[in-house]
């Protein structure tokens, strides 16, 4: 777990860097997902951290408290927060990375092997939660689309990534297209769905 711990706190550097480097217009332009701006994605990792923190809490003292309400709530979280002012946005996505790497830090060891719920209804040990952030902060990072590419993503945790999301595609059905074209037996790519 440290070496995904060291992943974590990279990618969250990478991003964090990527957001103070972008000037207050910039970050209104849009970006490879349907419908977000790099204000939504920097309003996503700030509200992703919040949600994590929660799973934490669960993991601690055994109270249950989702990622989030309701996939509504979570949007409307995003939604909100793309609009705040520039400065605010950055304090905020830099606030909670803090807070939630302070979380990671005091959660006692016993606590590790309890169980929490992720958003996408997954039953996992809180163990897994710096993986979660590693891979959101991570990926988002390339998303702003600042020049920051997977080739500039630790190699362990791109083949972690890999490994990580044909497992969970193949769980959602696309395992055949998937297993074809990574084998040389497929001429295209598969046309996939949404992931996470």
């Amino acid at each position: 777990m440290t070496e995904i711990r060291e992943w974590m706190d990279h990618c969250t550097g990478l991003f964090l860097d990527a957001v103070d480097g972008l000037a207050d217009d910039d970050l209104g332009a849009a970006t490879g997902l349907p419908g977000w701006s790099r204000r939504h994605v920097v309003a996503h990792v700030h509200h992703n951290a919040e949600a994590l923190r929660r799973l934490l809490h669960w993991a601690r003292t055994g109270e249950r408290t989702p990622m989030y309400a309701s996939p509504e709530q979570r949007n409307a979280e995003i939604e909100a927060g793309s609009a705040i002012p520039a400065e605010e946005l950055r304090a905020l996505v830099r606030g909670s990375a803090a807070a939630l790497a302070a979380d990671l830090d005091a959660l006692p060891e016993r606590a590790w092997t309890n169980e929490v719920v992720t958003a996408q209804g997954r039953t996992v040990p809180a163990t897994e939660i710096p993986w979660m952030r590693a891979r959101e902060v991570a990926v988002h990072a390339v998303d702003l689309g600042t020049g920051l590419g997977f080739d500039d993503l630790p190699a362990g945790f791109n083949a972690a990534l890999a490994v990580d999301v044909v497992r969970m595609r193949a769980a959602g059905g696309e395992g055949a297209a998937l297993a074809a074209w990574l084998t040389g037996r497929a001429g295209e790519a598969p046309v996939l769905g949404r992931w996470l």
